[in-house]
């Protein structure tokens, strides 16, 4: 009896460590349902709700909603994809062709400009979850590569100067933007710091300060 209870066990933990191998995989996983998301249709439904000749929705809506205009959309699409040929439409294994450069540029700005999760923006641009947060990740290092030169420097002696003289015939000398501030919530701040970055909110934050140019460049 003894014996079989020690067989038991073994198979059980054979059958344990078998499961966790299965988890460990990469690629496909047998026994998952593949789902055909027709990344053509995607395609073909955001070129007539924002960039054919008579969109369903207007430029307004495209700004609303992207929090920019259509015109430096495309600009910055055209940048990260000449910058890293990942964001090209190209074929996967099975030959099928893939997500277009517009969809791996439209999920990552809906996913930004509304604070969604990865999962939301599947049923309109057809993207799974996973490539959903590739895209993210990979729109953000190509942006901030293509434009840090330019957009995410400090400003210069002169840049400032500029500005200043700017905003003094805008009848504020002296002034280099507008100041605003927010609240961060730290989830994660350490329990001995608790007590200095929390004040009149009830969870420990940090305090996010911005100085806007007029023209939002800094």
């Amino acid at each position: 009896m003894q014996d079989l209870d020690d067989d038991a066990a073994v198979a059980q933990r054979m059958a344990e460590e078998a499961e966790a191998r299965q988890r460990r995989r990469r690629g496909s996983v047998p026994g998952h349902i593949v789902i055909d998301r027709d990344h053509g249709t995607g395609h073909v439904r955001i070129i007539a709700d924002y960039f054919n000749d008579n969109p369903v929705y207007t430029y307004y809506h495209f700004r609303r909603r992207y929090r920019m205009r259509r015109s430096l959309f495309l600009r910055i699409m055209a940048a990260v994809t000449q910058r890293d040929e990942w964001f090209l439409c190209r074929p996967d294994a099975t030959g099928k062709m893939g997500l277009s450069s517009l969809q791996k540029c439209i999920a990552p700005l809906r996913i930004m400009a509304y604070g969604l999760p990865a999962d939301v923006v599947d049923d309109y641009v057809r993207i799974s979850e996973s490539m959903a947060t590739e895209a993210l990740n990979m729109f953000c290092a190509a942006v901030v590569d293509v434009f840090e030169e330019q957009y995410l420097r400090a400003p210069t002696t002169s840049d400032v100067a500029a500005l200043l003289q700017v905003n003094a015939l805008r009848g504020f000398p002296g002034m280099l933007g507008s100041v605003d501030c927010m609240h961060w919530d730290w989830k994660n701040c350490p329990t001995a710091w608790k007590g200095m970055f929390t004040g009149h909110r009830r969870n420990p934050s940090m305090i996010l300060e911005a100085v806007a140019s007029y023209d939002l460049w800094i």
